[in-house]
């Protein structure tokens, strides 16, 4: 049976794991070479006049 310090503790460790991952996923995503003409293009549209 668990108890309630086993459970947390898994959480906090495979949490922290869990959230990593997707930061570097996303981390990945943004450098890729390929993606930074649609990130250029993003960036502008504030300063575009309408």
């Amino acid at each position: 049976m668990a108890t309630y310090e086993s459970v947390a503790h898994f959480a906090q460790t495979w949490g922290l794991v869990y959230f990593f991952v997707i930061f570097a996923g996303v981390l990945v995503y943004a450098l890729i070479p390929k993606n930074k003409r649609s990130f250029d293009e993003a960036s502008r549209i504030p300063l575009r006049e309408d």
